[in-house]
């Protein structure tokens, strides 16, 4: 049993230069365990609070007044992380240890115990298997919560490079479309300053039709079918959109609004326009009955729920009830710790919702996140394209190609 033997907290900063918390964990006297935990811009109301009262110092000396209470655990088992913060911390949401503390604290066990037992972190999580790699999605251009004024109102336009035969193939499929927007946009807009979100996605001047168009055609370009070698996705993160006085979508951006119905309409006809095999978000993250619609006439696109869902086992349930998501955004820190992620992941695939890891905008340099999407067998990994902080799970994923564990890319069927 890796047990833990002493631990460490920091407040470090994130890739937008928010304050953040970051733990060691030390099991058996010598195997160090860090993570950093991501943030998020576009946050949805009901996921785990970052910190106590908003306060990271607070945070941070709660974290330290309590840490004696995990000495001797065992660190490979992450429900028992879990029931020692409950009795620390008796609210539905760690609002009075911080989600930060949470997340940290159960992924450097994890990470600790892998060292201590000779195993990567994804089959020390997952010890059946069968391993695969999940697709990666690039971010190409962005707007909303992660870019400025200007900038299209849905979140981000995606490729997913649905013909690459490995791993380093998909990346660079994802790269080469990231350099093509660029020389796309050089000749759309000579003032084009090379802007890009949070996410190192291009932050340009256009609008949402514009924004995936640009996309579109620098995949033509580059001599691929979209549908076939490449698929695109959209993020519409349509929770920031909605007015919920005036029960509008408001493209403030763009200068239109959208009901509903127009609302599920435009995604409908972005969906068969562009053969899109991703959306996310597409609808308010309330709206269980459109979503339910969207998923229902598109049973080849991920139908997919972040702010929704908020990688929560009993919104999980409430999705099923309506028939809505056929897929779920896993983002560790919206749930807390790793063991109610995995719990979350869980009940996903016992209801045939696939799985989508994802970072967030606010992410650290760990890489983490590559052993959880592999681990939870999820279709998909949503680390961005461009920065070191989004680098890092891309590389961390060629270097799980070098385990003859895992068998090449995973199926990327929806049903």
């Amino acid at each position: 049993m890796p047990s833990i033997s002493s631990l460490k907290g920091r407040i470090v900063f994130n890739s937008r230069g928010s304050r953040s918390i970051e733990i060691d964990v030390i099991t058996d006297n010598k195997f160090l365990g860090r993570a950093c935990a991501p943030s998020g811009a576009s946050v949805g109301s009901h996921e785990v609070p970052s910190f106590i009262d908003n306060d990271p110092d607070l945070t941070l000396l709660t974290f330290e007044n309590n840490m004696h209470k995990f000495v001797g655990v065992d660190a490979s088992d992450p429900k028992s992380i879990l029931e020692i913060l409950k009795s620390i911390d008796t609210s539905n949401a760690f609002s009075r240890t911080g989600g930060t503390v949470a997340y940290g604290l159960s992924i450097a066990a994890a990470a600790s115990a892998s060292m201590s037992l000779n195993l990567p972190l994804f089959a020390m999580l997952n010890k059946k298997g069968p391993y695969r790699f999940p697709y990666p999605l690039g971010n190409i251009v962005g707007g909303g919560s992660h870019a400025g004024p200007g900038t299209p109102d849905i979140q981000e336009v995606l490729v997913c490079p649905t013909g690459a035969k490995g791993i380093l193939e998909a990346l660079q499929m994802n790269f080469d479309v990231h350099k093509e927007v660029r020389v796309l946009l050089e000749k759309k807009d000579r003032k084009f300053t090379y802007g890009r979100g949070d996410e190192g996605a291009w932050a340009p001047n256009l609008n949402n039709d514009e924004a995936v168009s640009i996309v579109a055609q620098a995949v033509e370009n580059l001599g691929l079918k979209i549908g076939k070698d490449i698929a695109l996705g959209i993020d519409f993160a349509s929770s920031s959109l909605w007015d919920s006085k005036r029960e509008l979508y408001d493209y403030s951006r763009q200068g239109l609004v959208r009901n509903t119905e127009e609302q599920i309409d435009f995604v409908q006809n972005l969906i068969k326009n562009y053969q899109l095999i991703y959306v996310e978000d597409p609808v308010n993250e309330d709206d269980f009955e459109s979503m339910a619609v969207i998923t229902k006439r598109n049973n080849q696109c991920y139908v997919t729920g972040d702010d929704m869902l908020v990688t929560n086992s009993e919104r999980v349930d409430e999705a099923c009830k309506h028939g809505a998501c056929s897929a779920a955004i896993l983002k560790v820190n919206q749930a807390g710790t790793l063991y109610n992620a995995l719990d979350f992941a869980d009940n996903c695939t016992k209801n045939n919702i696939k799985i989508i890891t994802s970072h967030r905008s606010g992410e650290s340099v760990d890489a983490h996140l590559s052993h959880i999407a592999i681990a939870t067998s999820s279709k998909m990994i949503k680390t961005g394209v461009i920065g070191g902080e989004r680098v890092s799970k891309l590389n961390e994923l060629l270097r799980l190609s070098e385990y003859d564990l895992i068998k090449g890319m995973i199926d990327l069927s929806v049903n």
